[in-house]
């Protein structure tokens, strides 16, 4: 049997996913996390704790641990890993990335000096160091302009900003984010670059051997438009012509070139603009965020975890396309702060045509916060269809259906409904 080291971090949502998607491809499956497993002792080999915020410890613990039983395949989870998988995977010899290459898709300001250099098309941006001047900085690049913090991910910490004053209080405000996680606010730099409108637009795709294979196309129906950025609506096949489309997809193609990525999955942001540019925002080396890949099946079924898997695996992938229907999920926002008291409404939600499932992900009890401070959802609810706006219908019309429960402080419940 195959074995396959998955690094998961403990805030993951995709662990379960995974291991399913492990059990699908018949491979055993030895998981690492920055926490240690409940069950390790009695998993031995098959657990491993890991310091991700110390990349060299955590190749080295990799590294013995392949001494002992061969590993066949290293993949990161999230973000969090993705550093330590390609690492881990130049020391043992196996399928992945560059480490260097990893690196720049982890910090905004290199992949913005790699993509510049490439003439790939991107905002305009400057970075700002500890210490430096914000709003002249904003004022450079052009308002209105975003405020970045070059390493955080899932819009935490992403703002909007108008003007150069209100650019250096959006500096502030993220320099706090980056404290409460765990940064030091005074060695921090931040991307600032400018806002650039139009339909943004997600790209899930796997690379190998260096070439870009393009798995689907998410439109985003709402408008990302600040002052943050909370994701919600994602529909695939992109409703954007044929000629758009393809657009996209040889920027994302170019964009993953640049950054000299080799292996493994690559989840690109990018924007059409009114005029008809097509620029990049983001691109991880990584899996589409959250639970969000439970829309996409491809083949007879397969996940897009099970795709990752066998790339990484070099197992055969042909015929492995994406199914024919229109699908979608929403990322259930979070709409104020306090201590979700409940969610009103899940059967009717699950009852409304189309919907294909809902998954709540913060349990009643716990904190929940609005962005640009949090980093969680309150769950996901999917939908299939034949059509895309059949889909986009079906999940407007099932969080019509929820009704959220969220106490301002404990004992005092302040109910909030949805807006779809």
């Amino acid at each position: 049997m195959t074995r396959v080291l998955l690094v998961l971090p403990s805030g993951t949502y995709k662990a379960p996913d995974f291991m399913a998607a492990a059990r699908a491809v018949g491979a055993e499956v030895v998981v690492a996390s920055d926490r240690r497993q409940a069950l390790s002792g009695m998993l031995t080999e098959r657990a491993v704790t890991l310091r991700l915020h110390d990349p060299d410890d955590a190749v080295e613990r990799i590294v013995r641990l392949a001494e002992r039983a061969q590993l066949d395949a290293v993949v990161a989870a999230d973000d969090a890993g993705v550093l330590v998988a390609a690492h881990a995977c130049e020391r043992l010899g196996l399928r992945g990335n560059p480490p260097a290459a990893a690196a720049r898709t982890r910090d905004k300001a290199s992949m913005r000096a790699a993509l510049g250099a490439a003439g790939i098309p991107q905002p305009a941006y400057v970075i700002a160091d500890p210490g430096a001047d914000v709003a002249a900085l904003a004022a450079e690049v052009g308002p209105p302009c975003v405020v970045k913090p070059l390493a955080l991910s899932a819009s935490r910490g992403v703002i909007r900003a108008d003007d150069p004053a209100a650019a250096a209080r959006a500096a502030e405000r993220v320099r706090a984010i980056l404290a409460e996680a765990g940064c030091d606010p005074e060695d921090e730099r931040l991307l600032v670059e400018r806002y650039v409108p139009g339909a943004e637009i997600a790209v899930e795709a796997l690379v190998r051997d260096g070439q870009l294979e393009p798995l689907a196309i998410f439109d985003k129906p709402d408008p990302l438009e600040g002052p943050f950025f909370e994701e919600t609506l994602l529909v695939t096949p992109s409703r954007l012509e044929d000629g758009f489309r393809r657009e996209v997809e040889r920027t994302a193609a170019a964009a993953a070139a640049t950054l000299e990525l080799r292996a493994g999955p690559v989840h690109a942001e990018l924007r059409v603009t009114p005029e008809g540019r097509v620029l990049v925002l983001e691109l991880a080396a990584r899996t589409i965020g959250g639970l969000c890949a439970r829309a996409l099946r491809f083949g007879l079924g397969s996940s897009l975890e099970e795709l990752v898997l066998r790339d990484a695996l070099g197992l055969p992938l042909a015929g492995l396309r994406r199914e024919e229907a229109a699908a979608g999920v929403m990322m259930l926002p979070i709409p104020r702060a306090g201590v979700l008291e409940e969610v009103r409404g899940a059967e009717r939600a699950r009852a409304v045509p189309g919907i294909a499932g809902l998954e709540l992900s913060i349990a009643p009890g716990r904190p929940v916060r609005t962005l640009p401070e949090g980093d969680r959802y309150l769950g996901f609810l999917f939908a299939r269809g034949a059509r895309p706006a059949e889909v986009e219908r079906a999940l407007r019309a099932a969080h019509a259906e929820l009704e959220v429960r969220i106490a301002e402080t404990p004992g005092e419940v302040a109910p909030a409904r949805d807006a779809a």
